[in-house]
C-alpha cells in the first residue's frame, strides 16, 4: 500500500520503497502546476518501487500518464531510479543540474568492470588491506566483459540552471546548487506562502543535502573510466563545498523542509548549524589523529560513525573510505594537513596554517 500525505498547496508525499536498503524509501513529492502535476525525484528502479509509485500517484487523484516533469534533486539511483519508466508512460521531460548529468553518462557507457577495477585502485590508494581489495578485484573479474552499467538510467533532456526559477506553469520553484553529496546536487525552494501560514520562506525540497536525522553522505567523483582521471569540475573539495552549499540553505530560512528521506521537519537552520558543527567535530579529531602519518583507511578507523569500524559491512566501508578521503582533502585545503608521496597514500597534519 501507497502512503502519501497530503503537505497542502498543491504538494503531496510518496514513500518509494528502497529495495534491501536501511533507508527504507524515498520521498517522491508530487507539485500540482497550471500544465500538470509534477514529480521531484522519481524512486528506484524497480517493480514494487514502480508500483507503489504509480498507486501513490493514483491515491493522490494523478495518473502516471498525466506528469508532464520531472526534478531531479541528484543522479543517485534511489531518486533518478524511475525516471526513465515515467517518461516512457506519459513522455514527461526530465531536469537534472548538467554536473550529475555528466555522472549519468559516464555511467550509460560504462561497463561494470570499470567500476569495479576503479573501486579497487581506489582502495588501494587508501591504504585498504589485501582482503578488501581483493574483494573489488573479484568483482571486476566477475562483471569483465558485460554490457555497460547503468544502460536503463535516463538523460534529461532539461538542464537545471542554478539560480533560476523553473518553467512551471503558476509556480514560484527555484533551483539552488548545493554541492556535495553529488557534484549537481540541487535543492528546489519553493517561493510560495506556507499553506499553513508558518513563519519563514517557503518550503524547500532538500533531496539528500539537508535531513532532519541523517548526516549525508558526502562523495568522492573522480573519473573511474580513465585511471588517474582528474576529478568532476567542484569535486576538488566536496566537503568544503558541502559546507558552503549548507550555509546556504540556511540563510533561506524556509518555513519548512520537505527531504527525500525520513520526515519533513521545521527549523531548517537549527538543522544546518548541528550538521557544520558535525563536521567541524570531524575535522578536528582527524587533526588530532594526523599527528602521526596515516593512510585513509587508517584514519577511517579512528573516525567517528554510526557504528563500530568493525562492525562497518564491506561495501558500506568502501563507501566510508571516499567520505574519509573528502575529509582529509578538506584539511588539506585549509592548510591543516599534507599529504606525502608515495603509495598508499597517506596525510599528515601540519598544525594551523600560518
Amino acid at each position: 500500500m501507497a502512503e502519501v500525505t497530503d503537505h497542502g498547496g498543491g504538494v503531496h508525499s510518496i514513500r518509494v520503497p528502497i529495495p534491501d536498503n536501511p533507508l527504507g524509501h524515498t520521498l517522491v513529492h508530487l507539485l500540482d502546476t497550471d500544465r500538470g502535476p509534477v514529480l521531484v525525484d522519481t524512486g528506484w528502479d524497480d517493480p514494487e518501487s514502480w508500483d507503489v509509485l504509480t498507486a501513490g500517484l493514483a491515491a493522490a487523484g494523478v495518473a502516471v500518464a498525466e506528469v508532464t516533469g520531472v526534478v531531479v534533486t541528484h543522479h543517485h539511483p534511489d531518486h533518478h531510479g524511475l525516471c526513465g519508466r515515467v517518461r516512457e508512460a506519459s513522455g514527461a521531460w526530465i531536469a537534472m543540474h548538467p554536473a550529475d548529468t555528466e555522472m549519468v553518462r559516464r555511467g550509460r557507457a560504462q561497463p561494470p568492470g570499470q567500476w569495479y577495477g576503479y573501486l579497487a585502485r581506489m582502495a588501494e590508494r587508501t591504504g585498504a588491506p589485501q582482503e578488501h581489495t581483493a574483494a573489488l578485484r573479484a568483482a571486476r573479474a566477475r562483471h569483465d566483459g558485460g554490457p555497460p552499467g547503468a544502460r536503463a538510467a535516463a538523460l534529461p533532456d532539461r538542464e537545471i540552471v542554478p539560480g533560476e526559477l523553473l518553467d512551471l506553469a503558476g509556480r514560484r520553484l527555484r533551483a539552488i546548487w548545493t554541492p556535495g553529496h553529488t557534484p549537481g546536487h540541487v535543492c528546489l525552494h519553493l517561493e510560495e506562502e506556507h499553506p499553513a501560514g508558518l513563519p519563514g520562506h517557503g518550503r524547500l525540497f532538500s533531496g539528500d543535502h539537508l535531513l532532519p536525522g541523517i548526516s549525508p553522505h558526502i562523495g568522492l567523483y573522480e573519473d573511474p573510466i580513465t585511471p588517474g582521471g582528474p576529478p568532476l569540475p567542484g569535486s576538488a573539495d566536496p566537503l568544503g563545498d558541502y559546507l558552503a552549499s549548507l550555509e546556504l540553505v540556511g540563510r533561506l530560512s524556509v518555513a519548512e523542509v520537505l527531504p527525500a528521506h525520513q520526515y519533513a521537519f521545521t527549523g531548517a537552520e537549527r538543522r544546518v548549524r548541528e550538521l557544520l558543527d558535525h563536521h567541524e567535530r570531524r575535522l578536528r579529531t582527524l587533526t588530532a589523529v594526523l599527528a602521526e602519518d596515516r593512510t585513509v583507511w587508517e584514519a577511517a578507523e579512528r573516525m567517528e560513525w554510526n557504528r563500530p569500524w568493525a562492525r562497518i559491512p564491506f561495501a558500506s566501508r568502501t563507501i566510508a573510505l571516499a567520505e574519509a578521503e573528502a575529509h582529509l582533502r578538506r584539511l588539506v585545503h585549509l592548510g591543516l594537513a599534507d599529504v606525502l608521496p608515495g603509495s598508499p597514500t597517506r596525510y599528515r597534519a601540519t598544525g594551523p596554517a600560518s
